[in-house]
């Protein structure tokens, strides 16, 4: 078995709760909205080959091919395009298809903040020893709120020091359920990220979700090469039922290992998560480009390049992107989608 593990990064979502930003062939992955680099390249340097990394494998749709190849730079890794968007089953199932079976894949998705590195790669350590084992393995993300949009893992048995087998895996859950799982300890968020040895995915899926790998498998057999990029045939690819990773294979296997970890980690799922992770000034606003607030606080104003000045303004967003203008209190942030359905 190698000693190297195999990135596989996600970069197949479209991202609309940070609409106007986020849409089309900008997605969020692909922004830079917690410092100058995208999440996307902040998500492949957290992999780097002298850290016992391989090359990264980046599962895209065609439309985010061009934008993927600016952002990587001079990095090598090599481009899996999916032909159109069937869930994270059918993804992983493509990067699995081309694995060979003792290959250590650890999949990610390219939207997340993790700032603690080194807190990710210990946990990463610990999981690829369980993977060895032929568990597969999710990373559970510490709690530090009773958050109710989240999914939750609930650890089971002590497997050593490395982590804890999967008791089950629990839905969105209503608040009182989420504080009661939050005073007793022994719950972790999903955070979406997985570590396994490609056999022992590619046998999971076989038994739990046979329709998906064998329609990946024969996507690829049947793709087109085009230098570092695999195009997975539309037609066999299309044959894959679109579900979750979760529902497919995480929450029917009997061999799921979780591993908790206290990372500072952030889905970054809405502009309110952007503006309680972007630097703030006194007043709590956090301001990128040409922006004047005068007897404002706590809002988040993302000015596109235009100029925009708020006076008396508190707790909302300012998101200008072209011709759309999102204004919106923060705590509305995941009622965006409603202006982007409208606006498509």
């Amino acid at each position: 078995m190698t000693d190297l593990i195999q990135p596989v990064i996600l970069c197949g979502g479209a991202g609309t709760r940070l609409w106007p930003e986020s849409r089309g062939d900008r997605a969020k992955q692909f922004l830079p909205l917690t410092g100058a680099q995208s999440l996307f390249q902040q998500t492949l340097a957290r992999t780097p080959a002298d850290a016992g990394f391989a090359a990264p494998i980046i599962l895209c749709g065609a439309a985010h091919v061009a934008t993927v190849g600016e952002q990587i730079g001079a990095l090598q890794a090599s481009l899996l395009v999916e032909p159109m968007a069937r869930n994270t089953a059918a993804a992983i199932a493509l990067a699995v298809a081309r694995a060979d079976a003792d290959t250590l894949l650890l999949v990610m998705p390219s939207d997340h903040v993790i700032a603690d590195g080194a807190a990710f790669h210990a946990a990463i350590a610990k999981g690829a020893r369980l993977a060895q084992q032929d568990w597969i393995v999710t990373f559970g993300i510490t709690p530090d709120a009773p958050e109710t949009g989240f999914g939750y893992i609930a650890s089971g048995a002590a497997l050593g020091q490395d982590g804890f087998a999967v008791d089950r895996f629990i839905e969105k859950p209503p608040l009182a359920d989420a504080q009661a799982m939050l005073a007793a300890g022994g719950y972790s968020w999903n955070g979406g990220i997985f570590l396994f040895r490609a056999g022992r995915m590619r046998d999971a899926m076989l038994t739990h979700c046979r329709a998906i790998f064998e329609a990946a498998d024969r996507a690829v057999a049947a793709a087109i090469i085009d230098g570092d990029a695999l195009y997975a045939d539309a037609v066999h690819f299309a044959e894959a039922p679109s579900d979750s990773i979760d529902y497919a294979v995480m929450e029917k296997d009997d061999r799921v290992a979780v591993v908790p970890a206290a990372m500072g980690w952030s889905d970054l799922g809405s502009w309110q998560a952007v503006h309680t992770l972007a630097a703030q000034d006194a007043a709590g606003n956090a301001v990128t480009g040409d922006a004047f607030l005068h007897d404002s606080h706590n809002c988040l104003v993302r000015t596109g390049g235009k100029r925009v000045s708020l006076v008396g303004m508190d707790n909302v967003a300012v998101i200008v992107d072209g011709d759309d203008i999102l204004v919106m209190p923060l705590n509305r942030s995941q009622d965006v989608r409603v202006a982007a359905k409208a606006r498509e």
